[in-house]
């Protein structure tokens, strides 16, 4: 089938960031997005077709490409009415900022939203954005994700559903809604479970940060291609199809024999361990990650370690649309829990302040809510 390059170069430069999460020297991100505009520019999505590949930019830098009402209502519109175009092979989703693929879900404006009695439009978020979760783990094309730099929460429920995770050398992923009063969801309860041993458990309850090896090893991603070479994978995938990404996957270096052990002891906590044993067990563990996972753990929600560790056991074995359905009437309550107030509070709004929690600790936690 014969198709047609519909390029332009929409206004605007791409945000700049050095270092560490930024680009890096001599390299700019080119962003350019084939085809017409599809959503409207207030949505902060831009989407177009250039040869056999449907491309989605996520174009709200200023926040982390946080995702709002609009931006889930855009992405869901093009992927819906791309499933049925002959001329899209292939979606791949990226950022136009270097910083972030998606920091998450805005959970400030959610907390605003709460506070103002204004829960039925929070959880019609909740609600699309669960809705498009399974409509990209169900696509009938490749879906792929790019996700360099920071991919979290709401950020991996738009690209882990996928069937192509690609990381870079500038990559951090994370679930670490515990750590204000949350719980990971977007369909974490079922894709957390189904990692290597170990991984799910451990990222869901510490909100850990993994880079480009452990998202490969845990088996979030299945691709890693440097940032320098992404334009170039892109252009590939217009040209060639999918078959493109294999070609371009470069592993990135294994971690040495002593950080494997490391590895291996420490998800052997997370695989067996009661939650309410995990303190102890940590506290035996030498080694910078046990500590980093214990002190993660005392910093979170009591609450909201339990509610994660319930949601893990049953999404195990259930259907993703069952985890999300559960996780919806989860979240109607966990929105309204003074823990999820007190934790954006201190993470967002009062940056620095100390949490004050409704429980003292995971066993009382427990005991309050009977596991739930």
């Amino acid at each position: 089938m014969t198709r047609t390059d519909r390029s332009f170069r929409p206004g605007g430069a791409p945000e700049a960031s050095h270092g560490p999460g930024g680009a890096p020297p001599g390299h700019t991100p080119r962003h350019d997005v084939p085809g017409p505009v599809t959503p409207p520019a207030t949505s902060h999505v831009r989407a177009g077709i250039r040869g056999g590949l449907g491309e989605i930019l996520l174009d709200r830098p200023e926040a982390l490409n946080a995702l709002t009402p609009a931006m889930v209502a855009a992405i869901t519109e093009v992927l819906t009415r791309w499933a049925q175009d002959d001329t899209v092979d292939t979606v791949v989703v990226r950022s136009t900022s270097p910083r972030a693929f998606c920091a998450g879900g805005d959970v400030r404006l959610m907390r605003e939203e709460v506070r103002a009695d204004r829960l039925d439009g929070t959880m019609a978020f909740f609600a699309a954005e669960y809705a498009l979760n399974e409509l990209i783990a169900s696509y009938p094309k490749p879906y792929v994700a790019l996700l360099d730099g920071v991919a979290m929460g709401g950020g991996l429920g738009l690209s882990v559903h996928g069937s192509h995770r690609v990381v870079t050398e500038h990559s951090a992923l994370a679930m670490p809604e515990t750590a204000i009063g949350f719980f990971p969801d977007v369909g974490a309860s079922h894709f957390l479970p189904r990692l290597a041993p170990g991984w799910g458990r451990y990222l869901g309850l510490t909100g850990a940060r993994v880079a480009a090896g452990g998202a490969l090893r845990s088996g979030l991603a299945t691709h890693h291609v440097p940032r320098k070479h992404l334009d170039d994978l892109v252009d590939a995938l217009a040209r060639d199809g999918i078959g493109a990404l294999d070609a371009a996957h470069t592993p990135p270096a294994p971690p040495d024999h002593a950080d494997e052990d490391a590895e291996t002891a420490l998800l052997a906590v997370f695989t067996g361990t009661p939650l309410a044993e995990l303190e102890s067990a940590l506290s035996l563990l030498p080694g910078e990650g046990p500590a980093a996972a214990l002190a993660a753990l005392r910093a979170a929600s009591p609450a909201s370690l339990v509610t994660t560790d319930r949601l893990l056991r049953l999404g195990a074995g259930a259907s993703l649309r069952d985890c999300l359905a559960r996780e919806l009437a989860t979240a109607r309550n966990a929105v309204v829990a003074p823990d999820f107030d007190e934790g954006v509070r201190c993470a967002l709004v009062e940056r620095g302040t100390r949490p004050r929690w409704t429980d003292a600790g995971i066993r009382h936690a427990t005991a309050r809510t009977g596991g739930r």
